[in-house]
């Protein structure tokens, strides 16, 4: 299985900081944020994930000389994009690199810990007419997040972005593994910028499994949030 990091975005929510540093190279107690998911991905008992994609925009010269000195390196592609495509986007213009197989896709600026064994898994266990299985947490903060509804089967009845009066805490952590046919249908949307959340997971609400983090999950999409994430790793509540 190949896996896609979507890191392209700027990061304004992150200002001053990312004035000067991507935010997927925004540091967390030493080490760059990209790295966290660069250990989650690469360093596993036996290969469970072959290729990384990383998709560069704001300020990519930093994001290409941090990997060309990565231990990982040999396992990294990096795509540029002057114009933002959009997560779905980004997904379609590098179909090729996927292979016609499985392939996990996350959005680069959480911070999360997960057995991705299990994760893989949970996947290739799912309901005959499940097409995508998205990771979930529990949050503290709903009406900021994509928040799924989920049948005693943990299959997606419903999925609302940012809702005003949320059905529960339970938030898409906007990590995935999609089937190859998922692309099929980016492709049919015809358009040149698409959004995973507007985009595609409302059209695959009943073909949508889920796998539940409980160990931990953190957007650190602002500056509140990067000191939270700063002081899970003083506490050891991320470690």
């Amino acid at each position: 299985m190949n896996a896609i990091l979507l890191a392209g975005g700027c990061g304004t929510r992150l200002k001053p900081i990312t004035n000067t540093i991507p935010k997927c190279m925004v540091s967390i107690n030493g080490k760059p944020l990209i790295d966290y998911w660069l250990e989650t991905l690469l360093e596993n008992p036996k290969p469970l994930i072959h290729k990384v994609l990383i998709n560069t925009h704001h300020l990519p010269e930093i994001v290409r000389e941090h990997i060309h000195k990565s231990k990982w390196k040999r396992f990294i592609s990096l795509v540029h994009e002057e114009v933002l495509l959009g997560t779905g986007g980004t997904i379609l213009k590098n179909r090729d690199f996927f292979l016609n197989q499985a392939f996990f896709v996350a959005h680069a600026d959480n911070l999360t810990k997960f057995s991705l064994e299990d994760f893989i898994k949970a996947h290739k266990n799912r309901a005959s007419k499940v097409e995508i299985t998205a990771m979930t947490f529990n949050t503290d903060s709903p009406k900021s997040c994509g928040i799924i509804v989920i049948n005693k089967n943990n299959l997606v009845t419903s999925f609302i972005e940012k809702p005003n009066n949320p059905k529960s805490n339970l938030a898409n952590g906007a990590v995935y593994i999609f089937e190859p046919s998922v692309i099929t249908f980016i492709a049919s949307l015809k358009k040149d910028e698409i959004d995973i959340s507007r985009d595609i997971l409302p059209n695959y609400v009943g073909k949508m499994d889920t796998f539940h983090n409980e160990t931990y999950h953190r957007d650190i999409g602002t500056l509140e949030s990067l000191l939270l994430a700063e002081q899970d790793c003083r506490n050891k509540v991320f470690y």
